[in-house]
């Protein structure tokens, strides 16, 4: 039986990522390798800022539940600049817990996750 419902996660992960989407925050981004402006978020919220969006530190409300599951208010977001774009662009770091703990990368708008381990 335990191998049936191993095989069955298998494929639902498999399924699952081959239309690009990520389960829980899985998959994992060193600091050095994300790009200059996400690194400036990522000081700028483990000083408590300031922020240059006032969006910034508002609650993530996981609605895509492609973050692991957590109490209400737990994750916060924070823009992370695109270089060329007017507006706040795609990419963000979402940060869990207070003071924050567990840090995410987006530069998809929320369809994908890598957590960032520093």
């Amino acid at each position: 039986m335990a191998f049936w419902l191993r095989l069955l996660i298998v494929a639902w992960l498999a399924i699952g990522s081959a239309f690009g989407f990520s389960f829980g925050g899985g998959d994992q981004v060193a600091v050095a390798e994300l790009p200059p402006e996400a690194r400036t978020t990522l000081a700028l919220i483990h000083r408590g800022g300031p922020f240059p969006h006032e969006r910034d530190g508002v609650e993530f409300r996981n609605f895509e539940k492609r973050l692991p599951r957590a109490a209400r208010g737990y994750y916060r977001e924070y823009t992370v600049r695109t270089p060329g774009v007017r507006h706040r662009g795609a990419r963000r770091i979402v940060a869990g817990g207070e003071p924050p703990v567990v840090f995410y990368y987006t530069d998809d708008h929320y369809n994908s996750f890598r957590r960032i381990q520093e």
